[in-house]
């Protein structure tokens, strides 16, 4: 077999793997490349490869930097199957159709063209097929299977096999235990491992410590009479905020606010879970009981979805300190810029950074304390609260990789680190080296190795 790295090598976005054997050739992920903006110079390359000759594409997950460019890929030529678990066929198809809204709108912005439009989101959602966890499944050469990856819901990790040789790629794994989701599974050995990195060289802080720094955050904001600024991924990221806020609010831990969550996208996608809940599958005990027993586990007094641009606009006029959840997670389009237009300079106000931030992006230049950012063609002074809370990160931390990594029931032969930014990744590799004596390899883009 011959691997090829054609993104997320050495930067945390655009995963893209081309697999080839016996003359067949076939992609895991086809992601956006994510950083100072939609429009990234790499969108706009050529694939390195021929998109026709493609056979098909094997999906992890719905998040953008791994989907992002299925819909362009299709406009190319690609006319295979597409394949992922149920529930990330349902995700992706709202995340694409979201995707193309915002990359129009910067594509008019920076004078460039689309790289694809609506009719190719419709078309790859078309060629989709679904597979279970644990149902493995052919496609020419390649046996391929679903393993839960527990980092969003119906997120996977593959493993694929061919010539007597398997690999397998971990897609992003979950930062365990999650609210509701299942844990990761242990992976089944592997000729070689693909491992993300995007937490290579760091330590999340546990549940407890998040949910208290999340609580002091609130509640400090609000007794100044501020607006709490939540940038959050809509997949995943912003259905764990409103679950952690549910416990707050119905343990009385928190003050009686207003708690907007003003993305339609992430309300859509909650809709998506709501639609698996009952399925043991994708959600873990605890909350499969409280579900069953009535537990409404995505809503609460005081909690408000804003679908309408209408009803967004009114968020401004409600009088008093608030909490207002909104993508995009970096602060890169999304609603959630109106919001900071209008708060970042606010001393009594904060914003709660609660993902990974790449370089360039607005959330990253806000971490790293910049005084005054540009917003929409306005220069914003920064005189909020600004905080990060990296133990609500969906990605698993550098502890947990290595444990996926050690639970192998068959030490790998080489490990590639990818899907980070060199530090991270050059961390996790150092750690695997000397810890599991395992071999590891930093990808470059369009690096190919034979297996």
């Amino acid at each position: 077999m011959k691997l090829s790295f054609y993104g997320a090598a050495q930067e945390v976005t655009g995963s893209n793997y081309l697999l080839e054997s016996g003359g067949e050739k076939i992609l895991v992920d086809c992601g956006l490349h994510q950083g100072g903006s939609f429009c990234e110079e790499h969108n706009f390359e050529p694939f390195g490869y021929n998109p026709k000759e493609i056979k098909a594409v094997v999906v992890t997950h719905a998040h953008i930097d791994h989907i992002g460019r299925l819909p362009q890929l299709v406009d190319q030529g690609f006319e295979g199957p597409i394949f992922s678990t149920p529930p990330t066929r349902d995700e992706a198809e709202l995340l694409l159709l979201d995707s193309e809204h915002i990359l129009s709108q910067e594509a008019e912005r920076h004078g460039k063209p689309m790289i694809y439009g609506v009719e190719d989101v419709m078309q790859a959602r078309k060629q989709w097929q679904i597979h279970p966890y644990h149902q493995p499944f052919s496609i020419g050469p390649f046996k391929v299977e679903f393993f839960d990856a527990g980092h969003v819901l119906g997120s996977a990790f593959v493993k694929i096999e061919a010539e007597g040789k398997s690999i397998i790629f971990s897609g992003d794994l979950g930062n365990n235990p999650a609210p509701f989701i299942n844990p990761t599974e242990d992976p089944s050995g592997g000729t070689v491992a693909v491992i993300e990195s995007t937490y290579g060289g760091r330590i999340h802080k546990q549940g407890d410590v998040r949910r208290q720094a999340l609580k002091t955050l609130i509640t400090e904001t609000v007794n100044r009479g501020g607006t709490v600024m939540i940038p959050a991924f809509a997949l995943e990221r912003i259905q764990e905020i409103i679950f952690e806020l549910n416990n707050l609010v119905e343990s009385g831990e928190l003050p009686r606010v207003p708690v907007f969550v003003d993305s339609p996208l992430a309300i859509r996608l909650t809709a998506v879970y709501q639609k698996y809940s009952s399925e043991k599958d994708y959600f873990n005990k605890a909350a499969t009981e409280r579900m069953r027993g009535g537990d409404a586990i995505f809503d609460f007094p005081g909690l408000r979805l804003t679908l309408t641009t209408q009803q967004s606009k009114e968020i401004n006029s409600v009088v008093g300190p608030k909490v207002i959840i909104a993508g995009a997670g970096m602060s890169q389009g999304g609603r959630i810029m109106h919001h900071e237009l209008r708060y970042l300079s606010d001393p009594n106000s904060a914003i709660l950074f609660v993902g990974y931030q790449a370089r360039g992006s607005l959330g990253r230049k806000l971490i790293d304390g910049e005084p005054m950012v540009r917003i929409m063609g306005e220069h914003v002074p920064v005189r909020c609260t600004v905080k990060a809370i990296g133990g609500y990160s969906a990605h698993a931390d550098q502890p947990q990789l290595l444990k996926w990594l050690k639970d192998m029931e068959q030490k790998p032969q080489r490990v590639f680190i990818t899907h980070g930014e060199l530090e991270e990744a050059q961390a996790l590799a150092d750690k695997a080296k000397t810890e599991l004596g395992l071999d590891c390899h930093i990808p470059a883009r369009g690096e190919s190795v034979v297996i």
